[in-house]
């Protein structure tokens, strides 16, 4: 019966702590330091914090809330309760992030800043070069961060993180074990690496955080796959989110504006392969969304328009897929692929209208298959798409529209298949007006597009060309004009149909094959005289 009665004892014991409730212990009025709280707390208990400043860094304890006191009113940044509590990391004279976050752990509602050292003079520097001497290199050193979450799930929520020597938080996985923190709502800025960082093997739920004026990006990704979404990031010297080194994560319905460089910027290597969805890019100093060093993404629905240069912008080798997105009013390109060794993509179902230059350019080095676009632009000069030397590209049933030079304007390699070209205004004079533009080099095979109200369907000057079953309206004087074919033109099953005596097809100085070719009230011959007046 003894020994019954002690297990009894025991047993009551262990549950009456388990299930003893959890306690508020306030600072400073219970512990004058916050750590001394955070020592004192076990699970499930809240250590509550007074306005105030606190020079000191704390490590959490798992299952612990660190919160600051107050209600939830909007301050000038963020809460009125977080802008008055303030973590003072006190610089370089303690080792280690302001705030260590622990399993199952909250930080709610404090100013992380002074932890490491802000360099004012080298955030200007770097800032009026837009990043471009600033090291290629990984972004995370979470031991030096404003506040870290290195292995645990945890909530970092309503925080304002600034003036820290690197990241403002910093979120690290853990191998083998799923580490999902919930960062949000927090403000990061002017913080000596990014606003957030995501590395190494994180799965973190990034959310409706603000982060500008950082010295990377505002919310920075190696390694990781988190979900970020409905953040606002602005103002950062790179980025305002900034994908590298093999991250995966998932972006959706993030504003990024007035970065020095790309709204989102992606790249280093073929296993950096972000989803890319429903953001807003606009203003930026450089491209709406940059894709480079092989990195494979998904860009799907995003809004990238009064870029300084591109919407969507491609280079060094990245292999995008580019699908349904909107591209307006950018300053150069809407989507541009540079020079490259060996780079593809796939662009379908975009919407690209009315950007300063063209369209879409394609330099050296790229293959490209667009089909499904809607390419337009009122009038201008440069041509809808540009296909430079060395280029390769397959258009398939998009819509062309426009009064400019030319629909495509190529010099590489095009095929042009099912397409729709729309001028509505048709120039008697003036400047070329040409829904395909072949320069001399160039290999074009034009087949079963409908074409309507430009000067020519199709130029081609010392080209390679094969035009076949294309159905041609309200054109110039002449529809198809080939001069001095590269080997022997096929033109053959065209339809030229024209309420005025019109020339269906020109060949001058080379060989043709000529069938097939309907052509109301006009021959398919051209005399000599009008083809000196078309060239």
């Amino acid at each position: 019966m003894m020994i019954r009665s002690s297990l009894a004892v025991v047993f009551a014991l262990v549950c009456f702590g388990r299930n003893a409730p959890a306690e508020t212990l306030r600072v400073p009025q219970d512990h004058k330091t916050i750590q001394a709280a955070i020592n004192a707390a076990t699970t499930g208990d809240t250590v509550l914090v007074e306005a105030g400043t606190f020079h000191e860094k704390i490590q959490l304890k798992p299952g612990v809330a660190v919160r600051s006191a107050g209600d939830d009113l909007k301050g000038k940044l963020g809460l009125q309760r977080a802008e008055a509590t303030i973590i003072d990391g006190e610089g370089v004279k303690a080792e280690g992030p302001g705030v260590a976050m622990a399993e199952g752990s909250t930080l709610d509602g404090f100013t992380v800043t002074n932890v490491g050292v802000y360099d004012e003079a080298e955030w200007t520097r770097h800032h009026a070069t837009q990043g471009n001497e600033q090291a290629h290199e990984p972004i995370g050193q979470p031991g030096t961060a404003g506040i870290s979450a290195i292995g645990v799930t945890c909530t970092i929520q309503h925080n304002l993180v600034h003036h820290i020597g690197y990241s403002g938080i910093a979120i690290q996985g853990a191998e083998g074990k799923r580490c999902s923190p919930h960062v949000v709502r927090n403000v990061c800025y002017r913080n000596m690496g990014g606003g957030i960082g995501s590395m190494q093997g994180s799965t973190a739920i990034i959310e409706a955080n603000v982060c500008f004026q950082n010295f990377y990006a505002g919310i920075g990704h190696e390694g990781s796959s988190p979900l970020v979404i409905n953040n606002v990031c602005y103002e950062n010297i790179r980025a305002g989110i900034g994908i590298s080194e093999g991250a995966s994560p998932a972006v959706r319905g993030n504003k990024c504006y007035r970065n020095r460089r790309a709204g989102i910027g992606i790249r280093t290597g073929a296993d950096t392969r972000p989803l890319v969805e429903d953001n807003d890019c606009f203003e930026n100093d450089m491209a709406g969304i940059g894709c480079e060093e092989d990195c494979q993404p998904m860009l799907r629905k995003n809004r990238c328009r009064e870029n300084a240069l591109a919407g969507i912008g491609c280079q060094h080798n990245a292999r995008p897929t580019i699908v349904g997105n909107e591209c307006s009013r950018n300053k150069a390109v809407g989507i541009g692929f540079d020079a490259t060794e060996s780079g593809s993509a796939e662009v379908l179902d975009n919407r690209v209208f009315d950007n300063e230059k063209v369209a879409i350019g394609i330099q050296s080095g790229w293959k490209v298959r667009l089909a499904g676009n809607e390419l337009s632009r009122p009038a201008g000069l440069p041509p809808l798409v540009m296909v430079f030397q060395g280029a390769e590209a397959d258009f398939s049933d998009n819509t062309f529209r426009g009064s400019g030079v030319a629909g495509i304007r190529a010099e590489g390699i095009i095929r042009v298949t099912n397409n729709t070209f729309d001028c509505p205004t048709l120039r008697a004079v003036g400047p070329p007006q040409f829904a395909v533009w072949g320069l001399p080099g160039s290999d074009i095979v034009f087949a079963g597009n409908k074409v309507s109200g430009w000067r020519h369907a199709l130029l081609a000057d010392k080209s390679s060309v094969t035009a076949s079953d294309n159905r041609i309206t309200n054109y110039g004087s002449v529809g198809i004009r080939i001069d001095q074919p590269i080997g022997t033109a096929v033109v053959v099953g065209n339809t030229f149909e024209s309420e005025r005596d019109r020339i269906g097809v020109a060949l001058t100085g080379g060989e043709g094959i000529l069938d097939n070719n309907r052509v109301e009230k006009a021959s398919i011959t051209l005399p000599a005289e009008e083809s000196q007046t078309e060239k």
